[in-house]
């Protein structure tokens, strides 16, 4: 029988405190305008309500009581597979644009033309290289680091019908010829993002199986044209993750020192102000400061903590509370998962808010125009309005008030790292000790935990308790994106958790390696993989074991689970790991409710067509159920006794 959930709250003590503090300034957070809110539109939490065209909106009673149709004759089925895609559009949207600024960065590394960087890793651009077809032999680096980032720009720009380059370097043959079975191999995800807005644009497809296809094929752009390929370009660029052990929490911001809190999601900008931190120590101790501290927020937070070890802060749900603590002198953002809430906030306490994106930027905001060939200049600054921040915020007589709550976590965990760590158990097969744990029924199956703190399920600890009950029944997790800040403050990323948490079978797998690999400890029974882009790592870990099984991802005891989420980045996310065929659980519930077509094939039909499945829990017990139910169906189709 599995093991109960302890349902006791796990909420942040210093969110607690910094809350009352927000309610004592008069400042409005994100949980204040939820509850203005509520009730939430019913026809927009099923998915039903369309505004493609001007004739509407037209909003669909998927039970009856109304019209069967929009003004233009969309049915319920057709609205929620249109309002789907657009919503995996937009998330493939982000994520491929990210990839593309990392592969303009690499080509100007290349021609000189980005004095402040350099190529960190050699060995990945080789191999890399080597993968996508560019000739290494007695070549110089930067001739091989142009000529890749051109095989990137070339994807961009392709019209010619042929599947991607990335697709055909980092699939494996049998993943490839299921996806051109099923018609999913996409070739340029520029042309691919242009007709999913033609097609949901009003008087096109009306096919509801043709969108849920192309949403599908959105899924393959997001994970090979933005997740896969910012995360190839941004190891080359940055260097690969590697094990370090880090602070987290609140109590990384210092009373008495500059600090500087990076917000978003690429590293291009981070890395450097990061560097001049460090540069322009003496200037802070001139302004009476100790020093400059950075910290990172969101998955900016994940990109500098894995490569760098710099201080783990917090979530995108806690960005309004870091600036409440009175202690940011300056908080410097990129793109992605922006509130706009946030400037408004920093001016009440003397936090000069940054943005640095074009098509990012707030009318309350300072903007510092940030580009790589003046890389250098533009993160000076940015830390000398920092600097200047303290000073004033120091003259105002503002005193910051940081909880004392602090976390530690293990991070770094990239695929190569994780090789490294195994093959001190196994030098000649390092995947040997999992396979072997898995077919033993020691590790029950993994579950990849990605995505967003909501603030509709953060009061119920949604992530920590389902990552408490996943690691009683034995199951290994691994996480990106802002659960990793979730589960890191709930103290999930250490080794003492798995002494706390995992169940008798995986501690014993844990604890073998963690003595064999020298940490002093079991492994981590949750292993940080990095930001939201790094899915792909999740993905390239699955394919390599599946590699060595001789199956398909589809056939591993593995699911994906957002349980949280809120971007549409997560839509295009979960679309990519149903195309790959694997169960995806999701809360709060997708709006796709108002279809029974939608519901039918994401439930029934696909899990028959390649293994893809969704599975919507919103509580904790709910999802632990139907997940485990999952693993050990697989596990049964392979063979495997139960655990």
């Amino acid at each position: 029988m599995d093991k109960t959930i302890d349902r006791t709250a796990t909420a942040n003590p210093g969110d607690v405190e910094l809350t009352r503090k927000a309610a004592e300034d008069h400042v409005e957070l994100v949980a204040d305008r939820l509850r203005k809110m509520m009730p939430e539109c019913g026809f927009g939490e099923l998915g039903t309500c369309c505004v493609m065209c001007y004739m509407g909106p037209c909003r669909i009673d998927p039970f009856g009581q109304g019209t069967r149709a929009g003004v233009c004759g969309a049915t319920p089925d057709v609205i929620v597979a249109r309002n789907f895609l657009r919503s995996a559009t937009g998330g493939a949207s982000s994520h491929a644009g990210h990839a593309r600024e990392l592969a303009i960065l690499l080509l100007e590394i290349a021609e000189g033309r980005a004095p402040g960087y350099r190529i960190r890793e050699e060995g990945k651009l080789l191999s890399l290289a080597e993968k996508l077809g560019v000739p290494v032999d007695g070549r110089p680096v930067d001739a091989v680091a142009a000529d890749v980032a051109r095989k990137a720009f070339e994807d961009f720009g392709r019209q010619d019908g042929e599947p991607m380059n990335w697709i055909r370097a980092r699939a494996s043959r049998m993943e490839y010829e299921k996806w051109e079975k099923l018609g999913l191999l996409v070739s340029n995800p520029h042309n691919e993002i242009e007709t999913a807005m033609h097609r949901t644009s009003m008087g096109n497809d009306a096919d509801p199986l043709n969108l849920w296809v192309a949403t599908l094929r959105m899924g393959m752009v997001d994970n090979f044209a933005g997740l896969m390929m910012a995360t190839d370009l941004a190891d080359v660029i940055f260097g690969i993750p590697t094990p370090k052990v880090v602070t987290a929490n609140y109590s990384v911001l210092k009373e008495g020192e500059v600090n500087i809190a990076c917000h978003g999601h690429n590293p291009i900008l981070a890395s450097k102000v990061a560097e001049w931190a460090d540069r322009l120590e003496g200037e802070a101790k001139a302004a009476g400061a100790g020093r400059v501290n950075v910290v990172g927020i969101c998955c900016i937070g994940n990109e500098l903590v894995m490569r760098y070890g710099i201080p783990y802060a917090g979530h995108e749900a806690q960005t309004e509370l870091f600036l409440v603590t009175g202690a940011i002198d300056a908080m410097v953002v990129d793109m992605q998962c922006i509130l706009p809430s946030l400037p408004a906030i920093a001016k009440c306490y003397k936090t000069r808010f940054i943005t640095t994106v074009p098509f990012v930027r707030h009318p309350e905001a300072i903007h510092v125009d940030f580009r790589p060939e003046a890389a250098d200049e533009r993160a000076q600054e940015i830390v000398r309005h920092a600097i200047a921040a303290y000073k004033e915020r120091k003259a105002a007589g503002i005193r910051p008030r940081i909880p004392d709550v602090s976390s530690r976590l293990l991070t770094g965990i990239s695929v190569e790292s994780l090789v490294s760590v195994l093959s001190t158990v196994d030098a000649k097969d390092p995947l040997k000790p999992v396979i072997d744990a898995i077919a033993a029924g020691d590790i029950l199956g993994a579950v990849g935990m990605v995505g967003c703190p909501n603030p509709k399920l953060r009061d119920g600890a949604m992530s920590e308790k389902m990552a408490e009950g996943l690691l009683r029944n034995n199951v290994l997790i691994v996480t990106t994106g802002c659960v990793n800040h979730i589960l890191a403050q709930g103290g999930f990323l250490t080794s003492d958790a798995t002494e706390k948490y995992a169940g008798p079978r995986l501690k014993k797998v844990l604890t073998a390696i963690g003595q064999a690999a020298g940490l002093g400890g079991p492994l981590p029974p949750v292993l940080h993989m990095g930001s939201c882009v790094d899915n792909s790592r999740i993905y390239d870990l699955l394919a390599a074991l599946a590699g060595k099984l001789g199956v398909e991802v589809s056939q591993l005891p593995v699911a994906g689970s957002a349980p949280e989420f809120i971007t549409e980045k997560a839509i295009s996310i979960g679309s990519f790991f149903l195309a790959a065929g694997i169960l995806v659980h999701l809360a709060p519930a997708p709006r796709v409710f108002g279809s029974p077509f939608a519901v039918s094939l994401l439930t029934e039909k696909l899990p028959g067509l390649n293994g893809g499945k969704v599975l919507v829990a919103a509580t904790p017990d709910a999802a632990v159920s139907g997940i485990l139910a999952h693993l050990r169906e697989k596990r049964q189709a392979l063979g495997l006794p139960q655990a």
